[in-house]
């Protein structure tokens, strides 16, 4: 009995608000966990298949309005797509993932029914960025054609796979948004700058993207980066133009970061505008 969840809410038939002496208040999931429960009912941990607390005030409150108005099958479809995304990447997820993705994708059927679609300019990117992610995207995709008979387009797959890489890696949304908006202004930059125009599917970019996700990430983070001695010079001296917008590049995640970043990034990026420019 001291185990056990004592009910507060019942938010549908697989989703109950309850307290517990240890965790405070909490939402617990499960199949029928709210069938015919009235508050004060006990829930025994045996019949809980997913519990998580309710710290933030405001999230509390966004998940209870979100249950109450989005239809119950797909409240139980995101808790299945939620265990998902857990089995596949094996790690602690962001709690935020139920009120983000459930959320997202009741937003997404809604505006499918209307006949609108969002355009999505990251789609290249994110697949290219965060392959894993969309792969499981990709089956939760699946899953909703399956069991709701809705067939989202490819490009809510990119928008499923940035909240998933979201409640991975415990990042917000809106800061790996910044990123991918920072990669396609250095894109840009470069393909202004060089006078090219680099096809979105081949090798190269795909090295290039995930070469500056990686700096902007190291940036971030304030990591060291190595390089040989003279290395730096050598490039400066035999790649000037590609050194110096590599050098241009860096100012521009500098001033959208606020954090310097390594001269050796400066070198790396040196060596891959070197490429793109060779083969246009």
């Amino acid at each position: 009995m001291k185990d056990a969840f004592v009910i507060k809410k019942t938010l549908n038939n697989n989703v109950v608000i309850a307290t517990h002496p240890s965790y405070d208040e909490v939402v617990l999931i499960g199949k029928g966990i709210g069938f015919r429960k009235k508050t004060g009912d006990v829930i025994e941990r045996e019949a809980v298949e997913k519990c998580f607390t309710l710290i933030d005030k405001k999230e509390q409150e966004q998940y209870k309005q979100l249950v109450s108005r989005v239809d119950e099958r797909l409240i139980e479809l995101m808790n299945d797509a939620v265990r998902l995304i857990q089995e596949r990447f094996q790690t602690p997820l962001s709690e935020h993932i139920h009120v983000a993705l459930t959320d997202h994708v009741g937003f997404a059927l809604k505006r499918l029914e209307q006949g609108l679609e969002f355009n999505n300019p990251f789609l290249i990117e994110t697949q290219a960025l965060y392959e894993k992610e969309f792969q499981v995207a990709e089956e939760i995709v699946e899953m909703i054609s399956k069991r709701l008979g809705v067939e989202l387009p490819v490009s809510e797959t990119g928008f499923i796979a940035l909240h998933i890489h979201s409640a991975v890696t415990r990042r917000h949304l809106a800061e790996i948004r910044q990123y991918s908006r920072l990669i396609m202004k250095l894109i840009d930059i470069v393909e202004s700058s060089l006078k090219v125009r680099i096809d979105r599917k081949s090798l190269d970019y795909l090295r290039m993207i995930t070469h500056l996700r990686y700096a902007i990430e190291r940036t971030v983070r304030g990591e060291d980066v190595s390089i040989p001695e003279g290395f730096e010079e050598l490039l400066q001296k035999q790649y000037p133009v590609c050194y110096n917008l590599a050098w241009k590049l860096a100012k521009v995640m500098e001033r959208s970061l606020n954090r310097p970043v390594h001269p050796a990034e400066i070198s790396y990026l040196t060596l891959h505008l070197q490429r793109l420019s060779h083969k246009n």
